[in-house]
């Protein structure tokens, strides 16, 4: 599956450091290949949020993303807090 980002996602990984941003990359391609196969949900803390979904890059940290097409398109990146203040804000 192909994977795409918005400016939103974009604009929250302004800054942040290259070992950061590896590992956010890495959650991503974790999400792609979990996606679809609800038994490796679990290892990288896949749940779905209403319409969207959410995974994990750290303990803290979490890459909100919808499937659009043929490609998960990944929205906002940032806490727990920080993604239910997105989310609400989206209705």
């Amino acid at each position: 599956m192909r994977l795409a980002t918005l400016p939103s996602f974009r604009r929250c990984l302004k800054g942040l450091p290259d070992a950061r941003l590896s590992q956010v990359m890495g959650a991503m391609q974790r999400a792609d290949q979990a996606y679809g196969h609800p038994h490796l949900h679990a290892g990288i803390g896949m749940r779905r949020l209403g319409k969207h979904m959410e995974c994990r890059d750290a303990l803290d940290y979490r890459l909100v993303f919808r499937r659009d097409g043929e490609a998960l398109l990944f929205l906002f990146y940032g806490t727990q807090d920080e993604v239910k203040a997105f989310l609400k804000n989206r209705r």
